[in-house]
């Protein structure tokens, strides 16, 4: 077991080393850069001189191998640098950031659980019932209601509910404040993106429930356990539902290191300064440094996600060994 682990951890440098070279390459195939788009983006006339002093101090008229040698360094030694465009320290515009985003995918991730595994339980357990297909139901309309769009319903039902009963318009904040500080404030603005992202995504972990739920009803030990006389209640909690959660752990990993970077268009939707916000303008502003670390982060985030669901599967299914 340890020496799996040992060899898995490994494994994660060579995966972030082949995504930072990848990213490196992809970005200066992209025309024109963040001093093009600074001093010529909106149609006006751009000194070249001007534009090629700007390249010199930010080190883009470089030969590609410094630049990569740069990058390289930068990225072992946990130095993100200077955005191109904001000139702050690219750990400084994440860090900002990273708290609201983290706490949404948090707060998304736990609503997408607490929906999924009972519904899903409840669907595998009374297949084909009346219940059995609104649970279907409910978990279809997930899937094709895309989470801004029930975002946007959101909105529309605070402002026409809160105006009918109490007479004005409620919105959720706008500036955001630390849970520690205001919970009050803080859950007030971040409720309602992590409701209409949690249940997209809980759809799709109910359906995966329900499907690895009834493969492992149709198992022999299950038939077993109800030849033996034991309680329905107990089959499906205690010998179906551990072995049958391995799948949905590893779709609710991934969820959560996708949430930390694209929710881009919910963000939007909720006026949220995340790092989806931020993915987006350093993109559009061809800010190299800046799209750099945010790539970099979100695969470190699922690498780690990878590697803790696969630590899981053993906890899960004893059957299962590591070699």
């Amino acid at each position: 077991m340890y020496s799996y682990i040992v060899k898995r951890l490994l494994m994660l440098l060579p995966t972030l080393i082949g995504a930072a070279i990848l990213i490196f390459i992809l970005l200066r195939l992209v025309p024109g850069d963040v001093c093009d788009l600074k001093f010529g983006g909106e149609g006006s006339y751009a000194d070249p001189e001007q534009i090629r002093q700007c390249q010199d101090r930010l080190g883009i008229s470089n030969p590609f191998y410094i630049q990569f040698w740069d990058y390289m360094v930068g990225f072992f030694t946990l130095d993100l640098g200077v955005s191109m465009w904001t000139n702050q320290p690219v750990g400084y515009e994440i860090a900002i950031r990273f708290e609201l985003s983290l706490q949404v995918a948090i707060m998304a991730t736990l609503t997408s659980v607490v929906i999924a595994l009972p519904l899903g339980v409840i669907s595998a357990a009374k297949q084909n019932t009346m219940v059995d297909y609104v649970v279907r139901a409910f978990s279809i309309a997930g899937i094709a209601m895309p989470s801004f769009w029930l975002g946007i319903l959101i909105i529309l039902g605070l402002l026409i509910t809160t105006q009918a009963w109490f007479g004005r318009s409620w919105m959720p904040p706008i500036i955001y404040t630390p849970i520690w500080v205001d919970p009050v404030a803080n859950l007030s603005q971040l409720i309602w993106p992590a409701l209409a992202t949690g249940y997209r995504y809980s759809a799709v972990a109910t359906r995966m429930t329900r499907s690895a739920m009834l493969e492992v009803l149709r198992e022999d030990y299950v038939r077993t356990a109800r030849a033996k006389g034991l309680m329905e209640k107990v089959i499906v909690n205690k010998h179906a539902l551990k072995n049958a959660m391995l799948p949905v752990v590893t779709i609710i990993g991934i969820e959560f290191a996708f949430l930390m970077g694209g929710l881009v268009v919910t963000e939007q939707v909720f006026n949220l300064n995340g790092l989806g916000k931020l993915f987006v303008a350093a993109v559009s502003q061809s800010d190299y440094t800046l799209t750099q670390a945010l790539v970099m982060l979100v695969v470190t985030i699922f690498v780690l996600m990878n590697f803790l669901v696969d630590m899981l599967y053993a906890w899960l299914d004893p059957r299962i060994r590591y070699s």
